[in-house]
């Protein structure tokens, strides 16, 4: 990878963990799911009207684009109101890979090897090591919600596989076209209809930042970058570049909101992302002689 994309996609990583804080940013103001349909109703629009529907039938768009946004974007959301830090969040969430590798074997029939199974143990050691941390930064609820949301990723992630397309970016942005209604729906049955018309009334300065920030570089520049680096480059090279998310998550959630990195929690992370990179390792071909090895990394 050149230097100049290796930086642009870094700089992705850095936006899609400092969104984390953002997000809270975003809570702190508004209903959680109020915030997650304004997100997806400024990413769909204008976009919308500038991207060619990709090849790709209606259910498998408007599945994508219910999972996506309400199931991962809108629990995840959920989950930093209900007390779960930014920097734990943006971890949590990455056990996302270990679900769709599960996914994966039970409908697509990809096989597990031993250093997926290995890393997912890792992250699952590291997962229940995280529910220990009494710091006020880990809730019950935010973990139940932040689980719920990285399994509707690894959802959305096989309706993509599903569908067959290969335009990734507006196969995103017409999936979202489905997003706002329920998600406006939900959020005026949880606050009621005057706390509902005062959020759209009383828009502050913090609430719009939160908002534009999710759903212009965050959702709509990182995926079209993102996109272009994964066309350009083998998956392999690109896909561990994502273990910075969770970095740059904690990072943000101590700059900004004087989130403690204790023992406990560092413990807990390294486990996750060591897990995460153990389970990016394949199986490789070594030639020795005239026979073929099968080594498992």
């Amino acid at each position: 990878m050149s230097i100049r994309d290796l930086c642009v996609a870094i700089a992705v990583m850095v936006i899609w963990g400092l969104n984390f804080s953002v997000i809270k940013l975003g809570v702190d103001q508004a209903d959680p799911i109020m915030v997650t349909a304004l997100r997806f109703t400024f990413a769909v629009l204008p976009a919308i009207f500038f991207v060619k529907r990709p090849h790709a039938k209606w259910r498998y768009l408007m599945g994508y684009g219910l999972i996506f946004s309400i199931g991962v974007w809108g629990m995840a959301t959920w989950a930093i109101e209900a007390g779960l830090s930014v920097g734990m969040s943006g971890v949590l969430l990455q056990s996302n890979l270990f679900i769709a590798v599960l996914l994966g074997y039970l409908f697509l029939n990809e096989p597990i090897s031993n250093t997926k199974l290995m890393g997912c143990f890792l992250a699952v050691c590291g997962l229940v090591l995280s529910l220990s941390v009494t710091d006020g930064t880990v809730s019950v609820a935010g973990v139940v919600l932040i689980l719920i949301a990285a399994f509707c990723w690894s959802v959305a992630s096989l309706l993509i596989k599903k569908s067959g397309t290969t335009e990734v970016f507006a196969f995103t942005v017409w999936s979202m076209l489905f997003a706002p209604v329920p998600l406006f729906l939900i959020a005026l049955s949880r606050t009621g209809a005057d706390q509902f018309l005062s959020t759209l009334h009383t828009w502050n300065s913090s609430l719009v930042f939160s908002v534009l920030f999710q759903a212009y570089p965050v959702t709509l520049l990182g995926y079209w970058i993102w996109n272009k680096i994964l066309a350009k480059y083998p998956l392999s090279t690109v896909a561990p570049l994502t273990l910075l998310v969770p970095i740059f998550g904690l990072i943000g959630g101590a700059i900004f909101y004087q989130e403690q990195i204790g023992t406990i929690k560092i413990a807990s992370c390294l486990l996750i992302i060591l897990g995460l990179c153990v389970g990016l390792i394949r199986p490789k071909k070594v030639r020795c002689g005239r026979s073929l090895a099968i080594i498992n990394g």
